[in-house]
Parts: C-alpha cells; structure tokens; sequence
C-alpha cells in the first residue's frame, strides 16, 4: 500500500480522524471565548457543549430546555387567569421551582464551563476564568433566589392577612365555597368598606377615622366610593343586629352629642354580652354602614394609618394634586408644608396629608383620604407591585386586618386589574348637602342608588347625565375640587356634572 510521504496511507487506506475529536473548523479556545461560550449556555443551554464537539449532550440539553419552556408556557395558560397566581398552591410550586431552576442553572454553568476544556489555558487564566465563573454562578442564581424570597413573601403574607375558609370569629356569615366560574354567585356588585384605623400607642383600641365603601361592579370594574364622616351621629342597624335591639333609636341616640359612627368598632369589641362574641368590632361596624348605605357590605379591610406610610414608600410615593398648601404636623403643623401643586408625596406626607386639620375641617380631610385611596389604588402598579413585593408584604401584615378569605384572594387581583382601567366616581355624605347631627337617612340611601345607577352608565351619558332624583336631592359624584374658604367643602354637591376622581384628584 502506498504511503504518503508523512507516513499516512494514501487513498483508500487513510486513516479516518478520531470521532472524538473537536470539529475541523473549531479555532483554539482563549479566555474570552470560553467566557463567552459559557455565558452564551446560561441563554441557550448546550451551546457550550455544542462548540465543544459534544453534539448528543448539546443537543439533549437544548431539547431539555425547550421542553422546559414549553411545560412553563402551558403551566401559564391553564393558570386561567393572573389572580391564579396567588393561589397557596400554586406559589408553592413556584417557589419549588424557582430553587430547582437556580441549582440547575449553576450546575449548567459549571458543566459547560468544564466542557470547554479550560485546562488548556495557561495557569493565570485558568484562575481568572474560574473566579469569573464562580462570579456567573452567584449571577445566576440570583434571580431565581429573590423570585423565590418574593413568592414566598407573597404565600406568608396572603396566610397571614386572609381568613381561611370557615373562619367567622367576627360574627358575619360562614364562608362558602368560592366557585372558580363565578366567585361573587352572581353579585352584579360587590362591597368593600375600607377602614383607616388609628391604633397609635397612646390610645386604647381603635378609631376608625377614615371609612369608604368601594362598590365595584363584577362586570366592568366600575367603582363607587362613598365617604362617610366619622362623626355621623346615632346611625341604625339592621333587624338582625344585635345592636338593633340595644340601640333602637340609633347608637348612643340619647347623646346629643355622642353616638358617632367612629366609635362603634370599639364598642363592639368592648361589649361581647351584646354582641354574641369577642372580637364584633367589625361585624358591628359593617352592620351600621350597611343599614346607613342601603347596601349589604360584603367584606371589609382595616388599614392601620401608621402602616400606611410604609406601604406608600414601598411603592415609591404617590402623585397627587394639592389644592392649597396644608401645614403638617402636631396640632399646628410645625412640621413642615404639603406645598399646592402636583406633588409627589412621600409616606409620611400622605399620611400628613390626609390627616391634618390645621386649616381645614373633618369634611375637608374626608376628601383628602378619597383622593389619597384613588391615587394609591391608581399608581400601585402590577410593575411596581411586583418590584417591592417584599417590602409590600411586609408592611400589609403589620397593618392590614380583614375577613376576605384566602380563597377569594385571586378573584379580587382579577378584580383590581379591571378597576383599575375603569372608571371611578364617588359621594361624600358631608354638610351642607348632609347634615351628620340629624341625617335624613332616606337621603342618603336615595343618594348611594343613584350613584350606583349613574356608575353603570357609558361614560358620555354619565357626564351629560342630570345626577338628581328629584329637584333638590343631591348629585351622585362631588364637583371639581377646588380651593376652598372656611364654609366650604371641596366636594360641594351643587356642580351637576358628574366627575371622576382622576380629575378631582389630578391622578
């Protein structure tokens, strides 16, 4: 047989190079290149081993990885819905996974890194590369580590903020099974009275300063917010209240001065012989704005005023209007100005700024949390929520008490997802219009319907609409805010155009 002048077998009887081998075209890995093969796995995983010559583990781990993608993309759609996601159950499996996938994307890093045969750079940069793939490791980790530190934040706090199913130690009915087809059982309107309590360390219990019910339709997201003063004075309660017996002229109705509506979630508390149970603060509370209102108040959640402002700084202030400036501070506001104008408020200035009195009344401070609720409610993004999860979820346990359960929690993030493009309107219960030393209950429920009624209307007939029943009664959503003098309220119901809080409020 014919040899070659090097040695090797001429045609026919060559010898055939070893499959072992890298490919013919393969140019000499460097440094840089084994950074970058090993970087580029991390997006695209076998790509390493790909370039490496090692074509049945490349191959396998990218089909692995597509198989991953897919799973992962199935798993989204047949979640149903982004509320789904709050499930107990289904932040477990995330969290599982989120660890899985960190040990796994390192490990991936490793064995890519090792199967471009670092050995064949010299000693320095078989230190370098090493560290820097040590360094990689750490990078990928990272964001598996903090999904997984959020999600589980997430699971602790909706355990620890929401009822579990059955749960009715403040008295109201026992929950029923949440049906995942139709969670309100056919509600066209669900009701959440939102509570501002003030349980600061020098007062024994708690005052509820600031109550709102948000009436959201199940439909399109339309909301109603109706404010009522915390000095309302002797309000009723339904027949089947306790407190309907013990008080049936209206709470505390032999006080002229007494009997306000702030004070009934204390006595609730205070008194467990009347009301059939300890801890009937908030059932009592729910019952009176029910009977107040006309409406059955589905669920309530208290708000610790304080804790307020941790939550308004975890999502990075609030934009709001300010109509004209508003000392802040003590019972002089020495502390500092809220300046008029678009503001970006921290925590504290929110809090400040929904509180103070130091120039207005009770009436003007009511409109100031309303527009403070809708800015928060507006601005508290999906983005921003998920970016200071942690700190969210920290700052709602500390503050946040109610009788929602856990099982409702997903169906209420879908609900919030469409309040938030809808559209929001709301009534105030203040003078002159209602007088909160003698209220004309009938009044006020004719005022609460008509809101509801004209909230259902396309948003071109709301506007045109005339907000009145009958000559005389009072239009359903306040007038545009402006700077008031001291016989004034902000939301005067003399102007009748309906208009929503994003124009009030300048959010």
């Amino acid at each position: 047989m014919r040899k070659r002048p090097g040695g090797e077998p001429a045609a026919g009887g060559r010898k055939r190079r070893s499959t072992t081998q890298g490919p013919r075209f393969a140019k000499p890995l460097n440094l840089g290149s084994v950074l970058g093969w090993t970087a580029l796995s991390i997006l695209v995983p076998g790509m390493a081993h790909l370039r490496a010559g090692h074509r049945r583990t490349g191959f396998a781990l990218l089909g692995s990885f597509g198989v991953v993608l897919l799973g992962a993309l199935v798993y989204g759609l047949t979640r149903g819905s982004a509320g789904a996601f709050a499930r107990q159950d289904t932040l477990l499996t995330l969290i599982i996974a989120a660890w899985i996938g960190a040990v796994c994307w390192s490990v991936l890093v490793i064995v890519s890194y090792v199967a471009l045969g670092p050995n064949r750079l010299d000693q320095t940069q078989q230190i370098i590369s090493g560290i820097l793939v040590g360094v990689l490791c750490v990078g990928v980790m990272a964001p598996f580590a903090v999904g997984a530190t959020t999600l589980t934040a997430a699971r602790g706090a909706i355990h620890d903020i929401f009822r579990p199913g059955g749960d009715t130690t403040d008295g109201g009915e026992p929950v029923k099974e949440i049906k995942q087809e139709d969670p309100w059982d056919g509600k066209p309107r669900v009701n959440f009275l939102l509570i501002g309590g003030d349980a600061a360390g020098n007062r024994t219990g708690v005052r509820t300063d600031s109550m709102t019910v948000a009436s959201v339709d199940t439909k399109t997201g339309n909301t109603v917010m109706f404010s009522l003063p915390r000095n309302l004075q002797h309000v009723r309660f339904p027949p089947t209240s306790p407190l309907s017996k013990h008080f049936p002229n209206g709470y505390m109705a032999e006080l002229p001065n007494g009997g306000l509506l702030n004070e009934i979630w204390q006595f609730g508390n205070d008194h467990p012989e009347i009301m059939g149970g300890k801890n009937r603060g908030p059932r009592a509370l729910m019952d009176a704005i029910s009977q107040t209102l006309g409406l059955k108040i589905d669920y309530y959640a208290l708000i610790n005023m304080y804790g307020f402002v941790d939550l308004v700084d975890a999502i990075g202030g609030i934009k709001i209007k300010v109509e004209k400036d508003i000392p802040w501070g003590g019972h002089y506001g020495t502390a500092g100005t809220i300046k008029a104008g678009y503001q970006k408020l921290t925590g504290e200035e929110a809090l400040w700024y929904g509180r103070s009195r130091v120039v207005d009344d009770d009436f003007h401070r009511m409109a100031r949390q309303r527009c403070v609720i809708a800015a928060f409610a507006k601005q508290a993004t999906p983005e921003k929520i998920l970016a200071n999860f942690t700190h969210i979820a920290s700052a709602a346990k500390k503050m946040a008490q109610t009788n929602i359960p856990a099982d409702l929690v997903e169906h209420i993030a879908n609900l919030a997802l469409k309040v938030k493009g809808a559209k929001i309107t709301s009534l105030q219960f203040v003078p002159p219009e209602f007088y909160t030393g003698s209220p004309d209950w009938v009044k006020i429920r004719r005022a609460a319907a008509k809101a509801l009624a004209d909230s259902a209307k396309p948003s071109r007939q709301a506007l045109a609409a005339n907000v009145t029943a009958s000559p005389g009664s009072p239009s359903a959503t306040p007038s545009r805010t402006h700077e008031a003098t001291p016989t004034q309220t902000p939301t005067q119901n003399t102007n009748k155009n309906a208009k929503s809080l994003n124009e009030i409020c300048g959010i």
